[in-house]
């Protein structure tokens, strides 16, 4: 259950650490996020010398969830961190060429399959 002002890990090499989301993307009373999802966030915390700075506002993509999620099969998942993927705003290709961390295969039913090509372990 990431919602705004959620304080989120981005799990890439764009050069972010930390974001704040203050958007969950979808439908306008749309309040949580969950696996897969898309939101708007800002970087509270970055890297020197890489692209994305302090400040910056981004989409993103949630790959990991502390609340447990329901899969298909009655199974759940559940990560010890809430973190994201920044990616393009228009074609939600992923900004970075990395990906650090396990991801859910939830992710690639939905559409990323960049990111979950990126990703060491996908579980």
């Amino acid at each position: 259950m990431i919602q705004p002002r959620s304080i989120v890990k981005i799990a890439d090499n764009s050069g972010g650490k930390i974001g704040r989301i203050f958007k969950v993307l979808g439908s306008s009373r749309k309040r949580y996020a969950q696996l897969g999802d898309l939101v708007v966030l800002s970087v509270q915390k970055a890297e020197p010398r890489k692209p994305i700075k302090k400040k910056d506002v981004l989409w993103a993509v949630v790959i990991r969830q502390r609340n447990a999620y329901r899969r298909r099969d009655g199974s759940y998942i559940r990560f010890d961190e809430n973190a994201v993927v920044i990616v393009d705003k228009v074609k939600h290709e992923p900004i970075a060429g990395r990906v650090f961390g396990p991801i859910s295969r939830e992710l690639s039913e939905k559409g990323f399959q960049s990111i979950a090509s990126l990703a060491a372990e996908i579980v």
